[in-house]
């Protein structure tokens, strides 16, 4: 039941404040919200009639949500009805659930008496009043609803915290007095992690674990402990674990403990036993004598002793174990399962539904044809490795992993030593290279590497030969003198730098263009950096333009009388570096086209940033959609 119900999915339950304001909000979204005294009546009416459907619809949804995903008592596993029970009270439960029934039955009402009256309404006004009605009185509805909404909540977080128990499958269930081992033991066998503390009732609920047998898949679950008086004295905690005893069809685990440290002694943890064996009828019970670390059954007194005996005479098995040690552990866990195995199977075969399988089958028991003997045969090669193997000499074989633990890191894997359909001798051949169609091999010379060599030794000799040495010219004493003044001078060029670097802060810097030169500066600077310059007259940096000379090089522009403006006007800059008109329309076509998608977005140019409308009127009026609303 647990695999096709989950109480998990059960949508929240909110109280009926949330309950209104959520109704009346999607109302105020999904519907209209402009409506004019100067419309016609019926457009009025039918504005107003269709916000008391939608309200209702909603509210009809809602509830009919709730009450449909909450389960039904007479529909689930009486495991789970009487655990509800016991939890939440069946009455309460169903007077919760029967209240908001009748409370959607109300507000359809509601909503069909004020639709009616709707119809007659003949002003703007009366229409609005009587909606105003018909929302005030579903919300007096819904606020009447509060405490039924509020323990339905309740019950849906608890449900939602209820361990997922398959009442079907293969079950371990343990029981017995509190403080004994019960949740210890449940945390050995599976991965649970269940709180144990040293003192009774740490256990409040019902606790399940699984773990894997036989191939097959095994739930533990772990019930409250249990004091031994009537059934009218036992509490919610006890009656949890008295509902899975009778409603789980389990292999019983009643757990005693021999040492007696949980504070209650051995006889009345027997006694307990034989007073709710009745619950244990038509299920397989395994008693386990927890605690044995700290007395062995054998070291138990006689009278105690006696006890455990008689109920193995009773034919119940008892397995002695201990929770801190493990010893027996596992022992007690493979009694349990093999049992409810055998039970689960000898039930089946009681059932009508195995006659049919039963015809159904048939085994086919060989006759002798004659009265030769036929020995099975084995071969000689089996029944000497079974010899070797019997008296330990059969050799180990040797694995890739031994194989790697010898190499150590130049170990690689060889796959090839294990192909099949390869001979032995041809495994580790080159494997041909196929390139489109066509075998590499093919058009290798063979005779490449003897051409290489004899390459290699033509080589040798054009070196030894000295054909390829460098015709160095050595430097002659002009060329040295050279080099020497070269250094110099970028030494003197870098020293002034630095004192630039160094001096900057105090002159301002000055542009080269703004500077005044003469020859004689000149002729300074260079003996500075160590040049010697020809300073005669004829020399080319002391010479001067004539008058005639600078006006030969800036020819003077003709001004004709048609033109109105000086020679002196500037060309556009739209049109500088431009041939002839015809490029300057390409350019202005080029510009246009550029600007397109800026003037689309009315930029300027792609850093405009400016936004010229504040409050764009389609996101500050208006009904609001579905969307954010933060930006109102």
């Amino acid at each position: 039941m647990a695999q096709t119900y989950n109480f998990k999915k059960i949508t929240v339950v909110p109280n009926s404040k949330d309950f209104i304001d959520i109704i009346l909000s999607k109302t105020q979204r999904k519907t209209a919200t402009v409506i004019h005294k100067s419309y016609k009546i019926s457009r009025i009416r039918q504005f107003y009639i269709k916000k008391v459907k939608f309200t209702q619809q909603n509210i009809h949804d809602r509830l009919s949500m709730v009450v449909s995903e909450f389960p039904k008592l007479n529909d689930i596993h009486p495991f789970y009805a009487d655990l509800m029970n016991i939890l939440y009270d069946k009455d309460h439960y169903k007077l919760a659930l029967g209240q908001v029934n009748t409370a959607r039955t109300l507000v359809d009402n509601v909503a069909k008496d004020y639709c009616r009256l709707m119809k007659f309404g003949d002003s703007l006004y009366r229409c609005k009043q009587l909606k105003r009605a018909a929302l005030g009185r579903m919300a007096t509805i819904l606020r009447r609803q509060d405490q039924s909404l509020q323990y339905l909540e309740q019950v849906r977080q608890h449900l939602s915290r209820l361990p997922s128990i398959d009442p079907n499958t293969r079950t371990i269930l343990l029981c017995g007095y509190p403080n004994v081992g019960k949740s210890s033991f449940l945390n050995k066998v599976t991965r649970a992690d269940v709180d144990v503390q040293p003192y009774a009732f740490t256990t409040k609920s019902l606790f399940i674990g699984h773990f894997d047998y036989k191939y097959l898949r095994w739930q533990v679950v772990d019930t409250p402990g249990i004091l031994d008086h009537s059934l009218e004295d036992r509490n919610t905690i006890e009656m949890q674990a008295i509902t899975s005893l009778a409603h789980l069809r389990a292999c019983v685990l009643f757990v005693l403990d021999v040492s007696e440290h949980c504070s209650t002694s051995l006889e009345e943890q027997i006694s307990l036993l034989n007073s709710i064996k009745p619950l244990f009828s038509n299920k397989p019970l395994v008693v386990a004598a927890n605690k044995i670390d700290i007395i062995p059954l054998e070291e138990l007194p006689n009278e105690k002793r006696a006890l455990l005996e008689e109920l193995e005479a009773a034919g119940v098995p008892l397995v002695g174990m201990s929770a801190v040690t493990e010893e027996g552990v596992m022992a007690v866990r493979d009694q349990c399962c093999d049992r409810l195995l055998a039970y689960r199977v000898e039930q089946k075969l009681r059932t009508k539904r195995v006659d049919d399988i039963l015809n159904r089958l048939h085994v086919a028991m060989p006759t002798p044809r004659d009265d030769k003997e036929r020995p099975p045969c084995i071969p000689d090669a089996v029944l000497t490795r079974r010899r070797l193997k019997a008296s330990g000499e059969l050799p180990k074989k040797r694995t890739e992993l031994d194989i790697e633990a010898e190499q150590g890191d130049e170990y690689t894997v060889d796959l090839q030593k294990h192909w099949l359909y390869v001979p032995e001798e041809e495994r580790y051949d080159k494997i041909p290279e196929i390139w489109n169609g066509r075998n590499v091999a093919d058009f290798i010379d063979p005779d490449i590497m003897e051409k290489l060599a004899k390459l290699e030794e033509e080589e040798k000799l054009r070196e030894e030969a000295g054909e390829y040495d460098d015709d160095m010219v050595s430097d002659d004493e002009e060329m040295k003198e050279v080099r020497h003044l070269a250094a110099e001078i970028r030494e003197n060029r870098a020293q002034i730098k630095m004192k630039r670097i160094l001096n900057r802060d105090s002159y301002p810097v000055m542009p080269r263009r703004a500077l005044k030169r003469n020859a004689d500066q000149f002729d300074k600077e260079m003996s500075k950096e160590g040049l010697t310059l020809n300073k005669s007259k004829d020399a080319h940096y002391r010479r001067s333009l004539s008058r005639k000379d600078r006006l030969a090089k800036k020819p003077r522009l003709e001004v004709t009388r048609s033109r109105s403006r000086s020679t002196s006007r500037v060309t556009p800059r739209s049109q500088s570096g431009l041939r002839d008109a015809g490029q300057v329309n390409s350019v202005e076509k080029l510009k246009h086209k550029q600007q397109r998608k800026y003037r689309r977005l009315a930029q300027v140019n792609e850093t405009d940033r400016r936004i010229t409308e504040k409050k764009p009127k389609h996101l500050f009026s208006g009904k609001r959609g579905m969307g954010k609303t933060d930006r109102r």
